[in-house]
């Protein structure tokens, strides 16, 4: 198992925002949960990569609990096992791309692989921006470069935190197939958390928060 959350429940300012709260993903499986703004879509992210702790319940990744260990643990784990890709890239300024990759792998714990930076720059057709810096990159090229930077370390589950929201419909498809394929060239399983429900189309596992803070499965 991937992903396991089990009876989850987390409160913020008197606010129940998760009561009994759970769902499983598979190794390699990929998945969208969908949810309109409030419905708890960035509290669950945060809940498991570890950055917020829940009240009660279980996450675990890849095996291994995010939940009750300590904060060096959890950043840890975070770093091993979980590949983040933001709506906004989240790359060091001064540093170009290759070097943001090469950082991103020794902070993973993987030691540094410049062959397989290489390759995914290559993989991702950003080889003629290699040595380019953050803010010279387009829209397009930074969100492939974001999903490097969320394979790099070689993760079990890639977590994409509204990648399409901002996009027309064209872009939007092709950053679905970019993310599934890549992810499945991985071995990862893939997790896309949005509001943006033309992407229901594109994946076989849909599952919807909301008010009653529960998932449903749907083909």
């Amino acid at each position: 198992m991937s992903l396991a959350i089990h009876n989850l429940a987390f409160r913020y300012a008197g606010r129940t925002i998760f009561d009994d709260f759970g769902f499983d993903m598979a190794a390699g499986e990929q998945s969208l949960l969908i949810g309109a703004s409030g419905s708890g879509k960035s509290t669950l992210v945060n809940l498991i990569c570890g950055l917020l702790t829940p009240d009660a319940g279980s996450i675990t990744i890849g095996g291994e609990r995010m939940t009750g260990i300590g904060p060096g643990s959890r950043d840890d784990l975070r770093r091993r096992r979980i590949g983040l890709v933001f709506q906004t890239l989240k790359l060091v300024s001064a540093l170009d791309l290759t070097a943001n990759l090469r950082l991103a792998q020794r902070l993973s714990g993987h030691g540094t692989e410049q062959e397989r930076v290489a390759m995914l720059i290559d993989r991702l057709g950003l080889g003629h921006r290699a040595h380019a810096r953050p803010r010279e990159l387009s829209q397009g090229e930074a969100q492939r470069a974001a999903i490097a930077r969320a394979l790099i370390g070689r993760p079990d589950l890639i977590i994409a935190d509204e990648p399409t929201s901002a996009l027309d419909h064209d872009n939007m498809q092709k950053v679905a197939a970019l993310l599934r394929e890549c992810a499945h060239e991985a071995g990862a399983s893939l997790l896309i958390v949005t509001h943006d429900d033309r992407l229901r189309d594109h994946f076989p596992s849909v599952r919807q928060i909301g008010p009653s803070r529960q998932t449903e499965a749907a083909a």
